[in-house]
Formats: structure tokens, sequence, C-alpha cells
């Protein structure tokens, strides 16, 4: 065939029950008609006469019983025409092209009786819908069909999964590994960044003495900014489930991977590695410049504290990426509260002599919990001098009303741990809530 003839393609509806003649030359800029029909509607054209066959520029036979006829260029044959003698009749004005689809969809009906009898004749087809292969095929099919139907309605239903929960963890988990892996310039700089602030507040409050008052003045300084320096350090983290937001709602609506599974790896193969890691890097180099506790218990409380404000930072962040869909709207719902949660954390103002309506609102701040840790951790049995006197540091919590007890001191640690707790599971919530049959 030449060029023009190529370019027409030529398919068969599969499991229809009617031999349709499936008319490519949809539109005007074809310059050929090409036509897949039965042999039963060959004899029909020449049942009809010297309508079509004069026009007949080739004839061949692609399988048994199944035949292309390839009409000239200058046929006269309208596409109106060509519908009627396959069995099918065109509305007068109707696009060609919609009546194609109608006719592919299945809303046109044939006006012709279908032949049961030239379907037997093709042993290969008759076999192929008698076979399981085919049955499966069109429940899988009916499935499809009608979830999308369901509609949203359709994410209510419980999906049924070929692969485990852990196979999924363990597919899903990697490929986030790899992900970091061939693009490890987030690590790195997470890394870079927090080492880089560590030398930093190392430097600013290097070997901080215990002379009053710049001892209290120079701790309680080091640690606010310690604690600004983990909480908005994570504000990157609103970007995670936002850029991932298509990708999520493609792979989860069919159904490669469960919700949980999502979640989960981006809290074991993300949050672990670049988030946690990072803070005891930056906690070992800041702890020991600044000069304080020696104890190596006193250390490992600090970069405990450090951890777990970072921790609730995070999950802060993820409800936030979880619920909207815009970079604009997430850095304005997070940064929000953490400036709220600055303001109530009882370094720029005494919580004690706050109004009542107000000051509720230190029990959801990070800050307060972040800050009272580490004050007790670290003024808790200290002895600080002031001239000739030693002022011990409880001295100092006891003025800020902090309870200094053992369940004082984890008890901010239990809030911390809380607070991260209950945002992961609205975050997590809050993907299941999203729409994924839109």
């Amino acid at each position: 065939m030449n060029p023009d003839k190529e370019r027409c393609g030529f398919m068969l509806g599969s499991g229809r029950p009617e031999s349709l003649i499936f008319s490519l030359a949809l539109t005007l800029i074809c310059d050929r008609g090409a036509m897949l029909l039965s042999r039963q509607k060959v004899d029909y054209l020449l049942q009809v006469g010297g309508a079509v066959l004069p026009h007949v520029e080739e004839f061949k036979c692609l399988v048994p019983h199944l035949c292309l006829l390839i009409l000239s260029s200058n046929s006269g044959l309208s596409h109106q025409n060509i519908y009627i003698f396959t069995g099918y009749q065109i509305e007068p004005f109707n696009n060609p092209a919609d009546f194609f689809m109608d006719i592919t969809n299945g809303e046109a009906k044939s006006t012709s009786e279908p032949s049961t009898a030239v379907e037997s004749k093709n042993p290969l087809a008759t076999q192929y819908r008698q076979s399981k292969l085919c049955q499966a095929t069109l429940e899988e099919l009916d499935h499809v069909d009608q979830s999308i139907a369901g509609g949203a309605g359709g994410q209510d239903k419980v999906a049924d999964y070929v692969t485990s929960f852990f196979y999924q963890m363990r597919v899903v988990c990697g490929r986030t590994v790899q992900n970091t892996l061939r693009n490890p310039q987030t690590s790195y700089a997470q890394l870079a960044l927090n080492i880089f602030f560590a030398i930093l507040v190392g430097l600013i409050y290097y070997q901080m003495s215990l002379k009053l008052p710049e001892a209290i003045q120079n701790r309680t300084g080091a640690f606010f900014f310690l604690i600004i320096n983990m909480v908005f350090g994570n504000l990157s983290a609103v970007e995670l489930f936002i850029n991932e937001r298509a990708i999520f709602i493609h792979e989860n609506s069919s159904g490669y991977y469960r919700t949980s599974v999502y979640f989960l790896s981006k809290i074991f193969a993300d949050l672990i590695p670049n988030r946690i890691i990072p803070i005891f890097v930056f906690s070992a180099i800041a702890y020991y410049m600044m000069g304080l506790k020696p104890a190596f218990t006193a250390f490992l409380c600090f970069a405990l504290t450090m951890s777990l404000v970072s921790l609730a930072g995070v999950g802060l962040a993820f409800l936030v990426s979880a619920s909207v869909s815009s970079f604009a709207m997430a850095n304005i719902l997070i940064a929000l509260p953490f400036v709220f949660m600055m303001v109530f954390g009882g370094f720029l103002v005494n919580l004690n002599h706050m109004l009542n309506w107000l000051s509720w609102l230190k029990w959801i701040s990070i800050f307060k919990y972040g800050l009272d840790a580490t004050f007790i951790n670290e003024m808790a049995g200290q002895l600080f001098e002031s001239g000739s006197t030693v002022v011990p540091g409880e001295a100092f919590l006891d003025i800020q009303g902090i309870d200094y007890s053992r369940w004082g001191f984890w008890q901010n640690q239990v809030a911390l741990l809380g607070i991260t707790l209950v945002c992961m599971f609205l975050s997590y919530v809050q993907l299941r809530r999203i729409n994924r049959w839109k």
C-alpha cells in the first residue's frame, strides 16, 4: 500500500457480537477510506450491487473471515453511506467522528441483525471468549468500571491488594532510599546546615561562664536560639506531600500500595535519616562548644530534647503538607502556629502573669516544653557564682515557676512526643481524606 493508506489505522472491537466496519476516514483531511469487515459484510456489499464494488481499489484477507476493503479516493461515497452499509444509520448533520465514537462505545444501535454464525467460523476468537483469561479480563474491566462509576464514593470501599503490607513497605521504602541516593543534595544540605548552625552557635556562646548575671542570660538566649533553629529548620518539610501529591493520588488509586505504607515509608526512609541523625550531630557539636554540663547523661537528655522538638515541628509541617495542595497556603498555615508557639514559649513573656483566657495556649507550645526541658537539664544541680555568693540553679527555676523534679523534666518529653504523634496521626487522616477519584 502507498503511504496514504499506511497512515490509516485499523481496529476491530474485541468482544463485540456484531461484525463492525470501522471507518477511519473520520475527517475530511483523510484521502483514503479504510474499513475492516467480515466475509458476511462482503456478501452484504455484493447484494447492494454496484454502489461500492466499482470503487474497490484493493481487497486483502488479514485473517480467516476478516478482510480489508480499500476504496479509491474518488469513490464519491460519503461517511453516511459507509455507515449505512455497515448497518448503522447516521443522522443528518451528525459529526462522523462523534458517531464513530458512539459506535465504539456501544451507544449507537445497529439496524442489522447480529450474526453468530460468522463468529463460530473464527475458532481463535471463539476459543478466546471461552477461556479463563477472557473471563478474568472481563471481570477486571467490570471492577474498574464500577470503581469509576462510584466516583468519590469508591474510596470508601476496602481495596484489595495483591501484595502484602510488608512487601509494599519494602518496595516503597526502597524506592525512597534510592531517590535519596540518586539525589543526595537534600540530605547533604540538611547535614551541612546543621553542622554550620552548630558551629555558629558554639562560637557565639563559646564556653559560657558560671558568673551571674551573664551565665543565666547567655544560657536562656542560647536555648531559645536552639529551639527556634530546631522548629523553623523544618519548614522545608511542608513540601514533602505537596510535591508528591499527584504521584501519590495516581499510585494509590491504582492500588499500588496502601496509604499507610506510603506514610510510614516517609517516616522511616525520609524522616529518620534526614531529621533525626543530623540533630544528634548538631547536638554533639553545639553542646560541648557552649560548655554546658559535662555529664554524658545531661548531653543525652539535651540531644533527646532537641530531637523531640524537631519531630514536633516536622509533625506539624506534615499535617499542613497533607492538608493543602499549594505552597503559598502551606507557608501561611505553618508560619502562623510557629509564631504563636514562640510567643507563648516563656522566653518573650512570663507565662505566670498572662491573661487567664490566653494562658492556656502555652500548653500547645512546642517552645514551652523545649525550653523547660533544657532549663531543667542545665540548671538543676548547677551552681552559679555571684561575687562571693554561690547561687543554685534551682533558684532560677523557682522564679520561672518550672517544676524541676524528675517527672517535671520527663513530662516535657511526653508532651513533645504527644504533639508529634497527634500531628502524625492527623497527617495520615488527611492523606486518607484526599479525593483520589477525581
